[in-house]
Formats: structure tokens, sequence, C-alpha cells
């Protein structure tokens, strides 16, 4: 049976820092809703009402164009997450998301709470609204073999120019949003 909170509590940051993987999915007025995994250790909790994730550069921007669209209802985003061990349980965070760049105000304070890593392009930080937790009986027993280096290990070998080069031209969304892209590159570990 679904719960409903209107903050985390203990137990739910318990969950959650357990997790090696979580969703976020987000939808403007008109086009495609976007679902992303995101891995690696990249969501923190920083406070009841208030979450944030680290962002790499990746195959599109789709969460960021969908938050900033004049037409998106104010930034609307959910995070999920699944526990494939026990207990079985799903933890739904709804929330209005926000992008953070490297160029802007408040980005200094919001890394802090991150290691940085090659790639970074931006953080999205939540205000939370609501959060939901269901059973869970349906998602299967899974065990985590390890993180694919892959991502991080070709934004290693890009270099700064290449890295800025290929960002500065990627400032649409696959429906033709607008985002804005990352003016500083952050090299990370």
């Amino acid at each position: 049976m679904a719960e409903f909170f209107d903050a985390l509590d203990p137990k739910h940051v318990a969950m959650i820092e357990k997790q090696p993987v979580f969703f976020v999915a987000t939808a403007a007025a008109d086009g495609r809703v976007n679902l992303s995994p995101k891995g690696y250790d990249a969501f923190r909790v920083l406070g009841p009402g208030k979450v944030a994730y680290l962002d790499l550069g990746g195959s599109g921007n789709e969460t960021h164009a969908h938050l900033v669209a004049p037409q998106s209802d104010g930034g609307r985003i959910t995070i999920m997450f699944c526990n494939f061990e026990r207990p079985a349980l799903i933890l739904r965070i709804y929330g209005r998301g926000t992008p953070v760049l490297p160029q802007d105000d408040g980005w200094d304070a919001l890394a802090a709470n991150f290691t940085l890593m090659p790639g970074t392009r931006q953080i999205f930080e939540i205000d939370i609204e609501s959060v939901q937790t269901s059973c869970g009986w349906g998602v299967p027993f899974m065990s985590m073999e390890g993180e694919r280096d892959t991502l991080k290990k070709a934004h290693r070998q890009i270099g700064a120019d290449a890295w800025m080069d290929k960002t500065s031209k990627r400032t649409t969304s696959i429906d033709g949003l607008t985002t804005r892209p990352t003016t500083r590159y952050i090299a990370g570990e």
C-alpha cells in the first residue's frame, strides 16, 4: 500500500543511501517524457525537504530542457529508488528541480556536497513536494556487480577544449527545447 509523506524521514534517507542506482523522470508540456537511470555516487540528501544530484554530460540534456522550459509547469521532476534487496520498497520523490551550472551563483556551495567527476555538467537541486513509498513486491532481487567506468573514462580522455566544444553545441533537447550549456570544464578525479 502506498504511503505519502511531506518530507524525507530518517528511514527514507537510510534506504536511499544504500541504492547504487536511481531513476529521474521529467516532462515538458509537449513532447516526450524523459526517464533516465543514474549511477555513481551522485545523489545527496541535503535536508528533509531538499535533495540534489550531480549530472555528467552524456547523450542528451533532456532533464535540464524540461525543467527550464517556459511551459514546463515549474520544473516538475520525479526521482525513484527501488530496493533490489530486502525489504521490498519503492521510494519516489516528487518535487521541483532547478539545474545549477558551474557558472551560476550558488554552484560552489552546492558542489561542496559532492566529489566532482570528469564531465560534471551541472547539479540538479530539487525542492521536495512529497515523498511516496510503495511495496516493491514486483521488483526482482538483484545485486550490484560494479560501476561502469565508461562515461568517466570518456570524459577524462576527451579533454577540456573538445568537451567545451561538444557541450556548447548541444543546446537543444530532442524535442527542440532550449538548454544552457556550462561555461566551465570540470576535470574531477
